[in-house]
């Protein structure tokens, strides 16, 4: 009799553990995130932890995502990768190993969202990015458990020639080119740019490359202007952007059409400059504007929280965290497996727009060019979309 006790209360502890073990699990979905929020890169960064973490917060102030009829809450666990391929790799693999994500959200833009998809991948995880243009992304495998949600370099590259044509905007047709060393760089500077000048009729003055890390542009700057070269198309990191920029005023080199790709996405590069960055153009995909569910929502969050100008780049890691919460509910399980293969049944409208992946495991968002204009990132195109005009000259620096 004694000895049957002791076993129904060995018997009862055992279920009392098992259930707090239950519910622990229940609280701990964890979902990992390597970000450049230190470094050249760290602009990008912080929207991205915004984007992230106000998608997650949502989930779990509503009790957290079903998951097989069991709410569950998320964990996200984000480490900075520092601008650094290698630490987005080894953050990944971090994650992953000992702070067990059962799926991972990715970094910016090709250098380090492909590092950590590399791991993923290798993992068999799955990751879901946006700032990762799609050509740059499809170049380095076929992928299996990687996706990617953003524009592709085709419709950047052409976007400042179609804008162009569509307001008659006058200009002598000579192009320079100042392009980083970088996946995107060699591919929009290097190619895409060159091909769309000869396509519509351009001459393609000067075309330069130079290091990720370079700070002094003066030599085809002085080149540029020597040609007169009224179009100059940059494609470049925040640093080389601002420094290029302040270096073009300098040299009194003033061109009509200024598109400065990827450095001039982020505010900082508008804080920095101030009123040298009016009239320069940016390639971006989104704005509270734009007819999307919670658009407007988001960037009036955004900009109410962290009291500064929103950025397209929380839209694209906000829906990148919806979709891959919304596949963990979908799958009804943590499995990786199941999570990965709902991820790939995604078909739904999010803030950013249209979400449904195609066979290399992209989700194409529409190419819309920016104009920064008063310290406000300005949608001047399409016609269809803009929410204001182009400034056109580039403004005399004052």
């Amino acid at each position: 009799m004694i000895r049957m006790t002791k076993l129904k209360h060995a018997m009862a502890a055992a279920l009392v553990l098992a259930s707090a073990g239950q519910a622990l699990a229940a609280d701990d979905i964890v979902i990992g995130a390597s970000l450049p929020l230190s470094g050249p890169l760290a602009g990008f960064g912080a929207y991205q932890k915004w984007g992230y973490e106000t998608a997650i917060n949502d989930v779990n102030k509503n009790g957290g995502i079903d998951v097989g009829g069991v709410r569950h809450k998320v964990k996200l666990v984000i480490r900075d990768d520092k601008t650094d391929p290698n630490s987005t790799a080894s953050n990944t693999e971090t994650l992953i190993s000992r702070d067990g994500a059962v799926a991972m959200l990715g970094s910016c833009t090709p250098a380090l969202v492909n590092a950590g998809a590399l791991v993923a991948e290798r993992r068999k995880v799955p990751i879901v990015s946006g700032c990762d243009p799609l050509g740059a992304f499809k170049s380095v495998r076929q992928w299996k458990y990687a996706w990617d949600i953003f524009f592709d370099e085709g419709d950047l590259g052409t976007a400042p020639f179609r804008m162009l044509a569509d307001y008659r905007l006058e200009t002598n047709k000579k192009i320079a080119i100042f392009s980083d060393n970088g996946p995107d760089g060699k591919v929009v500077g290097g190619l895409i740019w060159p091909n769309a000048a000869k396509q519509g009729g351009f001459t393609v003055a000067q075309q330069n490359t130079f290091p990720v890390d370079a700070q002094q542009f003066t030599s085809m700057i002085g080149e540029a202007k020597a040609d007169d070269a009224h179009i100059v198309l940059v494609d470049a990191i925040p640093p080389q952007a601002i420094a290029m920029r302040k270096q073009m005023v300098s040299a009194d080199f003033q061109p009509k059409i200024l598109v400065m790709e990827k450095g001039a996405e982020p505010e900082q590069f508008a804080r920095a400059l101030g009123k040298l960055s009016d009239g320069i153009l940016v390639g971006g995909y989104w704005d509270p504007s734009f007819p999307y569910p919670g658009a407007a929502d988001l960037g009036k969050r955004f900009e109410s929280e962290m009291k500064q100008t929103q950025s397209q780049h929380i839209a694209d890691s906000y829906t990148a965290a919806q979709v891959l919460l919304d596949a963990i509910s979908k799958a009804g399980s943590v499995d990786r497996d199941k999570i990965n293969d709902a991820i790939g049944k995604t078909n739904k409208t999010y803030v950013v727009g249209p979400v449904a992946f195609d066979a290399a495991h992209t989700s194409r968002i529409p190419i819309a060019v920016m104009q920064w204009q008063d310290g406000k990132a300005v949608t001047v195109w399409p016609k269809d979309r803009a929410n204001g005009k182009p400034i056109f000259p580039l403004p005399a620096a004052r």
